[in-house]
């Protein structure tokens, strides 16, 4: 009898140390993958770097990209999408190169991500089922699209398609605020969903949130779990874009990245904070205009 006890006692105590090992990994993997980028950036490019060039980009440019990041984190934190087309929108409007706008883009993204990721975890916003889904698609389809982005397509041809899409997204994300009368229903072909919201988001420096998680949404599904999940899945996606964008096209405008993992990763808990707090409806509405208003500003430079 004693033996017996004895043994279940330990099953359970290992049965509570898997556990909390496993959710552990929510947060040890993003930091461990973060900080290897860190390490291989820091021995590939070191002989770029100078302290009076470093603090040089310390300027005013460099503030309105930290501002960008702030806002363009906050929409993606609080709506669950956002991120890519709103600070794509502003970077090609403030006249940033496609190729530099894309890789500063996503390469923050794989910062701003995981500290998203992480603050979801923290307030239990995140449906780990609904993770696994879209993880391996969406992973695939972003290394797709950033390969093909960064070694095959040119940036400048294709600068007038990317407004386009943009203005594509902000009407997405308006219809989705005033659609009403939701009808909970299941949701096929998620892996499809998510390669194709991975490869537009790498082509098109942005399209994840407006893509999977407004299709989710109209589909009927608690905005809290689908937020924080497509959140969550977003890191693996960012960060192997980001990934294929710097192996292949190399380290483009630091300013650009810097600005946007700092305001980014300064506004990930605050976001993950007021997502139950902020009135959806408006706020997509509104986000959904700044974006069509910048894109057609973009466009308007190119005509």
């Amino acid at each position: 009898m004693i033996k017996k006890l004895v043994k279940n006692f330990n099953d359970s105590v290992g049965v509570m140390q898997n556990s909390y090992f496993a959710k552990q990994l929510w947060v040890i993997v993003p930091i461990v993958l973060i900080a290897v980028l860190l390490t291989v950036l820091a021995y590939n490019h070191y002989t770029d770097f100078t302290w009076n060039g470093f603090f040089a980009g310390f300027n005013q440019e460099f503030l309105i990209f930290f501002g960008i990041g702030i806002i363009a984190q906050m929409v993606d934190g609080t709506l669950g999408m956002g991120y890519g087309a709103t600070s794509t929108s502003f970077l090609l409007a403030y006249g940033v190169p496609p190729a530099i706008s894309s890789t500063g883009v996503h390469v923050s993204e794989m910062f701003t991500t995981g500290a998203s990721a992480i603050s979801h975890y923290k307030y239990g916003n995140i449906n780990k089922k609904l993770v696994k889904h879209l993880l391996i698609p969406g992973v695939l389809g972003s290394i797709t699209g950033a390969y093909l982005l960064s070694d095959a397509i040119d940036g400048d041809v294709i600068k007038p398609f990317i407004a386009l899409y943009m203005i594509v997204l902000g009407v997405i994300i308006i219809r989705k605020a005033l659609q009403n009368n939701i009808i909970k229903k299941k949701t096929k072909y998620l892996g499809f969903l998510a390669s194709f919201g991975g490869f537009m988001d790498a082509v098109g420096g942005g399209g994840w949130g407006p893509i999977v998680t407004s299709t989710l949404l109209g589909r009927g599904r608690q905005p809290r779990y689908t937020i924080g999940s497509v959140n969550a899945a977003e890191f693996a996606v960012s960060f192997a874009s980001g990934v294929t964008f710097m192996l292949f096209g190399g380290i483009q405008g630091w300013q650009v990245i810097i600005g946007l993992i700092l305001g980014g990763v300064i506004a990930a808990p605050i976001a993950a904070k007021l997502v139950n707090k902020i009135q959806r409806k408006p706020m997509m509405i509104a986000v959904g205009i700044l974006i069509i208003i910048l894109s057609l500003r973009t466009l308007s430079k190119l005509l």
